[in-house]
C-alpha cells in the first residue's frame, strides 16, 4: 500500500480516527462514545486517560480493519474540542480533569474579563465566553495550589499528541485556530496578548507556543506505538480545532462560503478573508481558518446537537430502548417523530440553552419548553428542537450582516450528523431563505486532520488546493419553500422575542443556582 495519513477527531459526543490514502479516500475508520461526567449542575468534565484510550483504541480499530501496514502510515494530526481547557505539569500528567466548553461553573470570572470585553473582542476575535479565558482565571483564582502545579494550559486534542510524543510541559503548543476562544490572543497577528496576560496577572510561561497546524511537533513513542498499533517513530503533526478541520476537510477555502456544522456544537459560520470582529453586537466570533489568511466568522449553540442526545435517552427512553432492539437508528425514529408535527409545531417553541448561551454570552439561560398545552405530544417536542437551532441561525445571519455588510449570502453547505436530515435541511433552507446543500462525504474532521499530517510531512503541498481537489459534489439540494418561509418569519421573530424575555428570568433563576 502506498502511504496513508491518519486523521483523529477528538469531539464531544467521541473520538473517531480515518485512514485517508493520497487521494483523499478513506480506508478505514473507528469511532468510540465519549464519557461526558456531570458532577454537579454546570458542571462538565471528561478524564484525560479517557480521552487517551480512545484515541489509542480507534487508531488501532482502524489499522487493524484496514489492514493497513503501521509502516505506510506516513503521519498522524490530531484536531478536537476547541472552547474547553485541559492542563499539564511540567512531565506533561494532567494536572485537572478536561475542563469542558459545556462546563459553565468559571461563569462568575467573565464578570471580571467584561471591563476589557471591548479589547479582548477586537484582539482575539469574540467576547468573553466558557471558554479559555474564565476558565484560565477560575483555576488561578478558587485552587492556587493546582495553579501552581500548571505547567500549561492546553486543549484535549494536544494534550493527547504530547502523550503520544512523549513531550515535556514545557513544550506545550497549540495552533492559530483555537486563538479566537483565548480571551487573551492577538488572533489576526497569531500571538499572546501579554498585555491582557499581564493585566489579569497571568503567567504568560502558562500559555503555550503558538505552531502552525502542519508543524510536526513530535514522534510517536516505543510506549505509544504499542497502544496504538502505529510504528516509533511516525510523525505527529500539531493539528487544529475540530471546527477548523471539518471547514478544511469540507474544502470550504473560499471567501463567502457559508456552512452549517450540525453536529454536537450546532454552528453556522461564514469563511472570509477580512479579519473582522462583532463590533454592533458582540454575539459572532471570529476566529482564524487553517488556510493562513483566512477566517471564519460564526456563533454557534452549545450542546446543540447534545439536546437530541438528551431527548433520546430522557423523553425517549423506553421507545428508544424498542429502536435499538429493532436495529433503528435512533435519531431517524426522532427525525420521524419531528416531520408529524405540523411546522411550528402548533406554537410550541424550545430554548436550547441547556449549558447557558455561548453567542451572544448569556451564562445564566438555560433551556426549556415554552407553550406547552396537552395536546402536544413527543412529536411536537421534537419538531420544537430542530426549529430552534434554525432560529437562533436566522439571528447569526443578522448579526453578520450588521458589521459585515460586505459578506454575500448566496447558500448554506451542511455537514455533520444533523445535516443527514431532509426535515432539517428544509427548516434551514425555509428560514434562512437560503438554499442548503450536502457534500458527498459524510466525514470530514478526520480528513481535514489527515490532510494537515499529510502537508506536515510533504505529501500535500498545498492545504487549500488539496481541499478543494478532495472536497466532494454537493447533493441533495434542497430549496426555501416560499408559503414555510412566510409562516416562520412570525415564529422567527417570536422565538427573538422570547430570547429576549426569558434572559430576564434566568438572571433571576441563577441566584437560586448559587
Amino acid at each position: 500500500m502506498a502511504s496513508v495519513v491518519i486523521g483523529v477527531d477528538v469531539g464531544t459526543s467521541g473520538t473517531k480516527s480515518g485512514i485517508y490514502d493520497e487521494a483523499g479516500r478513506l480506508v478505514s475508520s473507528a469511532f468510540e462514545e465519549s464519557n461526558l461526567i456531570y458532577l454537579k449542575p454546570a458542571w462538565v468534565e471528561q478524564r484525560p486517560d479517557d480521552i487517551e484510550r480512545s484515541v489509542h483504541n480507534t487508531i488501532r480499530n482502524a489499522i487493524e480493519r484496514g489492514g493497513v501496514k503501521p509502516a505506510d502510515v506516513a503521519a498522524i494530526a490530531i484536531d478536537g474540542q476547541m472552547g474547553g481547557v485541559s492542563t499539564v505539569d511540567a512531565n506533561w500528567e494532567p494536572v485537572t480533569r478536561y475542563d469542558s466548553w459545556l462546563d459553565t461553573r468559571c461563569a462568575p470570572f467573565l464578570e471580571t474579563l467584561k471591563a476589557h470585553s471591548s479589547e479582548i473582542l477586537a484582539s482575539s476575535g469574540g467576547m468573553p465566553s466558557y471558554n479559555h479565558g474564565p476558565k484560565i482565571l477560575y483555576w488561578k483564582n478558587e485552587f492556587p495550589e493546582v495553579w501552581e502545579r500548571i505547567r500549561a494550559f492546553i486543549q484535549p486534542a494536544a494534550y493527547v499528541a504530547g502523550r503520544l510524543a512523549g513531550l515535556r510541559g514545557d513544550e506545550a503548543f497549540i495552533d492559530p485556530t483555537y486563538l479566537s476562544y483565548s480571551a487573551f490572543a492577538d488572533t489576526a497577528n497569531r500571538r499572546w496578548n501579554e498585555d491582557l496576560i499581564s493585566h489579569y496577572h497571568l503567567d504568560v510561561s502558562k500559555f503555550p507556543r503558538i505552531v502552525d497546524p502542519w508543524h510536526v511537533i513530535g514522534r510517536v513513542t516505543s510506549a505509544a506505538a504499542a497502544a496504538t498499533g502505529l510504528l516509533a517513530g511516525t510523525p505527529i503533526a500539531a493539528g487544529c480545532g475540530d471546527g477548523a478541520a471539518n471547514v478544511l476537510g469540507g474544502g470550504l477555502v473560499e471567501p463567502n462560503m457559508t456552512y452549517d456544522l450540525a453536529g454536537t456544537s450546532a454552528c453556522l459560520s461564514v469563511v472570509t478573508d477580512r479579519f473582522v470582529t462583532d463590533h454592533v453586537s458582540g454575539t459572532m466570533i471570529t476566529s482564524a481558518h487553517v488556510i493562513p489568511g483566512l477566517y471564519t466568522i460564526g456563533g454557534y449553540v452549545a450542546g446543540g446537537g447534545l439536546n437530541l442526545r438528551w431527548f433520546r435517552d430522557v423523553i425517549c427512553g423506553p421507545e428508544c430502548k424498542l429502536w435499538e432492539e429493532l436495529g433503528l437508528n435512533p435519531y431517524n425514529e426522532i427525525d420521524r417523530m419531528a416531520a408529524n408535527a405540523p411546522l411550528g409545531a402548533d406554537r410550541l417553541f424550545f430554548l436550547p440553552h441547556f449549558a447557558g448561551r455561548s453567542t451572544p454570552n448569556d451564562p445564566s439561560m438555560r433551556g426549556g419548553f415554552f407553550g406547552l398545552t396537552w395536546r402536544h405530544t413527543k412529536d411536537h417536542m421534537a419538531r420544537s428542537i430542530l426549529e430552534s437551532i434554525a432560529y437562533e441561525y436566522s439571528l447569526y445571519r443578522e448579526a453578520i450582516s450588521r458589521f459585515a455588510p460586505f459578506i454575500e449570502f448566496s447558500r448554506i453547505i451542511g455537514f455533520g450528523g444533523g445535516a443527514k436530515s431532509a426535515l432539517f435541511r428544509q427548516m434551514k433552507s425555509d428560514i434562512l431563505n437560503l438554499p442548503y446543500s450536502c457534500l458527498e462525504r459524510d466525514e470530514f474532521g478526520t480528513l481535514g486532520s489527515a490532510m494537515i499530517a499529510g502537508k506536515s510531512v510533504g505529501l500535500f503541498d498545498d492545504l487549500a488546493a488539496t481541499a478543494r481537489k478532495f472536497s466532494a459534489n454537493q447533493r441533495n439540494e434542497t430549496l426555501p419553500i416560499p408559503d414555510n418561509g412566510s409562516q416562520y418569519v412570525a415564529l422567527s421573530k417570536f422565538y427573538k422575542e422570547l430570547i429576549a424575555a426569558s434572559s430576564v428570568l434566568f438572571d433571576k433563576l441563577s441566584a437560586f443556582e448559587s
